[in-house]
């Protein structure tokens, strides 16, 4: 299987709370929602459709979880929100017990067992596990190599401070531009692969 991170992010790197002012104010950001001047149902609407067309399992922290699992299943009907809750699902988690996982479909991976995890998601046979938001666990992935694909939708808005998607850890991460496109609000829809992948 693939390790696909799909992520909406600013110039500036930001990741955090773009889909709504709650989603998460960690460090008092104060910018949640920033996205939608940037979405349209054309052209990132699509983008995201195909990604989960070939998306066969989710990947996410607890809090993205958690965000998502209070989210998705009372919009069933919906053919977005019921290929989201048909999904089989991975949480990584220290705190979530296995009691709290109601969203259907839901594995926990504890925290210390990630990367043993996600490199055996990797030997599987499949189609893409897709990591949406989930910052901390998507940097993770990065810093260790443990992704196939980045799907960026990079919005043309500097948010000046939030969690950030990419690693700073001195590292080289060479990648290669696989696709791009961007929508008349400016939002450029990137598909890297690492360079020895591609």
């Amino acid at each position: 299987m693939r390790i696909v991170v799909s992520q909406f992010v600013s110039l500036d790197g930001v990741v955090q709370a773009p889909g709504g002012a709650e989603e998460d104010t960690d460090g008092g950001f104060a910018h949640g929602g920033w996205s939608h001047a940037y979405f349209d149902p054309e052209m990132v609407g699509g983008f995201v459709d195909r990604a989960m067309k070939d998306t066969e399992a989710l990947l996410f922290g607890r809090r993205t979880w958690r965000t998502m699992a209070a989210a998705w299943p009372e919009r069933a009907g919906d053919p977005f929100a019921d290929r989201m809750n048909e999904l089989p699902k991975y949480v990584v988690t220290r705190s979530l017990r296995e009691e709290e996982l109601t969203w259907g479909n839901t594995v926990r991976i504890p925290g210390g067992e990630v990367l043993e995890r996600v490199r055996e998601l990797r030997e599987r046979p499949g189609g893409d596990v897709q990591v949406m938001g989930s910052p901390t666990l998507a940097r993770t992935l990065i810093t260790h190599g443990l992704f196939d694909e980045l799907r960026l939708m990079l919005m043309p808005v500097l948010l000046g401070g939030g969690k950030k998607l990419f690693p700073e850890d001195g590292a080289h991460h060479p990648l290669t531009l696989v696709s791009a496109a961007t929508n008349p609000a400016g939002t450029q829809l990137l598909v890297y692969q690492p360079a020895d992948a591609a």
